[in-house]
C-alpha cells in the first residue's frame, strides 16, 4: 500500500499539503531567527508529500514546548485545520478513509511539530 498509496496521495491532494508546508517555511525563512522553524518545515513537507510508510514519534524537552506554542500561534492552527478539514472529506467514503487518517496524522503534526521524528515504518 505504501507506494501506491503514496503515488495516489500526491496525486489527489498530498501536491497541495506539501506545498502549504513549504510556504509556510519560505515565510519562516525571511527572518534570521526564523530559519530552523523554516528547515523543520521543509522537512515536515517530505511527509505530506508521501505519508504512507511513516510513522510520527512525539518526544522532546522544554526548548520544543516553547517552540511548539509559537509555531501554533504563528502558522501551525491553519496547517492543521487544513489538514483537519480535508480528512474529514475524505472520510466520507470507504476509500478516502485511508487517505483521511493521513491527513489526521499531519493535523497532529501540525499542531507540534518540534520534537517529533519521522520514523519509516
Amino acid at each position: 500500500m505504501g507506494c501506491l498509496g503514496n503515488a495516489l496521495w500526491f496525486l489527489f491532494g498530498g501536491i497541495w499539503q506539501g506545498l502549504s508546508w513549504v510556504l509556510v517555511g519560505v515565510v519562516w525563512c525571511i527572518t534570521i531567527v526564523g530559519i530552523p522553524i523554516g528547515i523543520q518545515c521543509f522537512k515536515l513537507a517530505g511527509l505530506a508529500f508521501f505519508p504512507f510508510g511513516k510513522e510520527v514519534q512525539f518526544g522532546g524537552g522544554a526548548g520544543s514546548v516553547l517552540l511548539n506554542i509559537l509555531w501554533m500561534i504563528f502558522g501551525g492552527l491553519l496547517l492543521a485545520i487544513e489538514s483537519a478539514i480535508l480528512g474529514c472529506i475524505l472520510c466520507i467514503t470507504i476509500i478516502g478513509i485511508p487517505f483521511g487518517k493521513q491527513c489526521f496524522k499531519l493535523a497532529k503534526l501540525s499542531l507540534m511539530p518540534f520534537g517529533a521524528s519521522v520514523v519509516s515504518v
